[in-house]
């Protein structure tokens, strides 16, 4: 039996597509290996959103190539999307597959899979074109050798959406994410995400509500919706629907206990989504609003569609209406342009804001976008020591709301726990505002427990169950 394994970098939405390669390759007849090292084929799934994303994809090729010589490894992934030479030029590669052609991927991996166990790491024996039903393969710069390793095409004529759970999310275990929207219609100057996902679009909502009912049916007591521009999700379906709709038909029409969003733009957290928050308890009190930049000549810059006034509001109203929910934003050090007092005005409006935790990215140049072209480039060591002034932030922001957690009760979700846990006699736990707790004895994965907060040690928040 051929075996693969899949290393994935990036966000929700990638663990997604990781998932969904992952149902297609156990339904051919492979078998999941224990590590890279020990695979026939190997599916690196990439991101590319900053320099260092890709950094680390190109490292974890190289050392596959090491550890396993005699496997095939298959890049997949925006980075493969974006720059597929790059990728097959890098020794050991033998496809780079774009997320245009994701679906390909199965075929293209037993194929590999037997090439493998047939003539080792000879990739001569390319498959040809036919067999591919057709499909054209990107020209490149690196000649006809490359070139035949390539599948990839205009992101922007992909029409097919495919769902499905992340790894973990089948057979009982906790906290599966279901990706029901892709791509994004929005040009910020800095992301290249459109560029590699395509325009929006999402999942049917009657699919969605199904998916959910099977995952619930298959023992999930939370899942967490995501998507690459997740408010925007129904927008393109006929007849047009909104998110705020999707959410309302799945807590009518299924039995999950508790749903939680990821990301989402400050433009669409309305004042209808925050109150469809407060009214329910079966929807996770946590909020990941990105929010970028406190400058509005920055955000300006940015090509966000708000100001820091905008998400202020948003952010105090939330607070209003569930003062113990978690609100986190994404901030960016650096962008072309930014000045010291940029920079400390965001520093202010963080501070002043109920936030409770905060994702801090270093502003990277990503080639194809607005910001590429931009003059103020910043140092480097200027968006360094920004970027640690902003984590410094971030981090007392999130000890000062688990301080103020002590003492409070709170209906938690047990995560399954490593051994080293287990012999400490604690398991470690997820509430509805996002808090990490590890709660005092051993409990199986997936169990609603009512517990009281006891303390934070500064690193860790403690609880004891009631039951």
């Amino acid at each position: 039996m051929s075996t693969f394994y899949i290393e994935n970098f990036g966000c929700r939405a990638t663990q997604a597509d990781a998932a969904g390669i992952e149902r297609q390759l156990l339904s051919r007849g492979f078998a999941v290996a224990a590590d890279a090292a020990r695979a026939d084929v190997v599916v690196v799934n990439t991101c590319t959103v900053t320099a260092a994303a890709d950094a680390q994809a190109r490292g974890a090729i190289r050392e596959t190539a090491r550890r396993n010589p005699g496997g095939q490894i298959l890049v997949t992934g925006c980075y493969a999307q974006r720059a597929p030479e790059e990728l097959a030029a890098l020794p050991g590669v033998a496809w780079v597959v774009g997320n245009s052609h994701q679906s390909e991927i199965p075929r293209l991996a037993s194929e590999l899979a037997e090439r493998s166990s047939a003539k080792g790491r000879d990739n001569s024996s390319i498959v040809p074109l036919a067999a591919l039903g057709g499909v054209e393969l990107q020209d490149s710069l690196f000649g006809e050798g490359l070139r035949r390793k390539i599948l990839t095409s205009d992101i922007f004529e992909m029409r097919e959406f495919a769902a499905s759970p992340i790894k973990g999310g089948e057979g009982g275990h906790t906290r599966p994410t279901l990706k029901i929207q892709d791509g994004c219609d929005n040009r910020c100057a800095y992301c290249v995400i459109p560029y590699v996902r395509g325009g929006s679009r999402s999942l049917p909502s009657d699919q969605v509500v199904r998916e959910v009912s099977r995952l619930v049916s298959l023992g999930a007591e939370e899942i967490v919706l995501s998507g690459i521009n997740l408010g925007s999700y129904g927008r393109d379906l006929s007849p047009r629907t909104g998110f705020s709709e999707i959410l309302r038909r799945i807590l009518a029409e299924t039995d999950l206990p508790r749903l939680r969003i990821s990301s989402i733009e400050p433009m669409d957290v309305t004042q209808d989504l925050i109150g469809l928050f407060a009214a329910s308890d079966r929807i996770a009190r946590h909020f990941h609003i990105p929010l970028q930049s406190g400058s509005d000549r920055v955000l300006a810059a940015m090509h966000r569609r708000y100001r820091a006034e905008h998400f202020a509001r948003r952010v105090e109203l939330i607070r209003e209406l569930m003062p113990d929910a978690a609100i986190g934003a994404d901030v960016i050090a650096g962008f072309p342009g930014e000045t010291s007092v940029d920079h400390r005005g965001t520093m202010e409006l963080i501070e002043s804001l109920p936030l409770t935790y905060l994702h801090v990215f270093s502003f990277s140049v990503r080639p194809g976008t607005a910001a590429a072209h931009l003059p103020g480039e910043v140092p480097a060591e200027t968006i360094r020591e920004r970027a640690r002034e902003l984590r410094a932030l971030g981090e007392r922001k999130k000890s000062g709301f688990a301080r103020a957690q002590a003492g409070k009760w709170n209906r938690v979700l047990t995560l399954r726990s490593s051994k080293e846990v287990q012999e400490r006699r604690y398991t470690r736990a997820i509430s509805t505002n996002y808090l990490d707790l590890r709660v005092a004895g051993w409990w199986p994965a997936n169990q609603w427990l009512d517990v009281r907060i006891e303390s934070f040690d500064g690193a860790r928040l403690t609880a004891i169950p009631s039951n």
